[in-house]
């Protein structure tokens, strides 16, 4: 029976089949008509491609939140648009298998709505992985060995930091203080320092586009002068841009950081020797690596694919259902 590993991110949606590695790596977003929010008229990138141009009978929807799912008509629509898009319904009668990742810290609740809309929107057997277990596993980590592993994960609604060790979680904290905050603070940057008013897609564009290997130390964003209405080109030097986002990070990570009070001495020794995994869209931000090596005061590696590793990691526990069941209550 043909499956997939699913990661509904707040930012990204990201797929990943067994035989095929990823099959789908969009934005979370979708078309709609106002009247009508159950069928997608645009998904992914190319709902991404509408906004800030669509007429006002249409509108852009973000069917996950923080992370998590807050409107489960709006979350069906959105994840059957995806089956559709990835070919999940192409032998007619056959439901798909699926591994979906919930945010570690996600309540029963939270659990018990995503996996509804996933039976709803055409998945027959649906398991749950914790996004820190996903992605360690999608990076050569075996969660189930008994010793420790610190993974940071800087998505776009939360910002987590778990403690793995032998099928369960040591610790755990979470702020939702995470990449679209970051992208905020470049619109109020933006607005403030230079006068000039642009959409939330240019800021992210912004944002991704001072990557930690980056070797830019400019680029140049289109908006509209808050004075005079008229467009213009504004250059931002990279070092702005990190300024501008600062205070953000720097309250992600001083919330993480104080998940280290949390772990047993042995605990610790594991992660000294074996550092901090990051991973998520934020980690490859200039500068987090460092920022994240500063405060919790151990070596931080960034993943070598941070934006696919969670789906990659959900789409090889789909051969392994000891891992599932082992954080199935975690």
């Amino acid at each position: 029976m043909r499956g997939f590993g699913i990661d509904l991110g707040t930012a990204n949606t990201v797929v990943g089949a067994p035989d095929e590695g990823i099959v789908l790596n969009e934005p979370s977003l979708m078309i709609v008509r106002a009247a009508d929010r159950r069928r997608a008229l645009a998904i992914g990138r190319d709902a991404s491609d509408l906004v800030d141009r669509t007429p006002p009978e249409l509108t852009p929807i973000h069917p996950i939140r923080d992370g998590v799912i807050v409107d489960l008509e709006t979350a069906k629509t959105y994840l059957s648009a995806v089956l559709e898009r990835i070919g999940a319904r192409r032998h007619i009668g056959l439901r798909p298998t699926g591994v979906l990742t919930v945010p570690a810290g996600a309540t029963p609740l939270e659990r018990r709505a995503l996996l509804e809309v996933g039976h709803e929107a055409g998945l027959r057997k649906i398991g749950l992985v914790p996004e820190p277990v996903a992605g360690a596993i999608g990076c050569g980590i075996d969660p189930l060995e008994p010793r420790t592993h610190l993974v940071v994960d800087i998505g776009g609604g939360t910002s987590e930091v778990t403690a793995l060790c032998y099928g369960g979680i040591l610790a755990h904290r979470s702020t939702r203080i995470a990449g679209d905050d970051l992208t905020e603070a470049i619109l109020s940057y933006l607005r403030s320092e230079h006068q000039v008013v642009v959409g939330e897609f240019t800021a992210e564009r912004a944002k991704v586009g001072t990557p930690a290997t980056s070797d830019e130390q400019s680029l140049v964003v289109e908006g509209r002068d808050a004075a005079t209405g008229r467009a213009r080109l504004v250059t931002l030097e990279t070092k702005e841009i990190m300024d501008a986002v600062r205070p953000t990070t720097a309250g992600i990570v001083q919330t993480l950081s104080t998940c280290l009070d949390d772990l047993p001495p042995r605990a610790i020794s594991d992660v000294m020797s074996e550092g901090i995994l990051a991973i998520g869209g934020g980690s490859m931000l200039r500068g987090m690596s460092q920022l994240l090596e500063e405060a919790f005061g151990l070596p931080v590696k960034t993943a070598e694919r941070p934006l696919t590793c969670v789906a990659e990691g959900a789409t090889a526990c789909m051969d392994r259902p000891e891992v599932v069941s082992a954080y199935a209550a975690a």
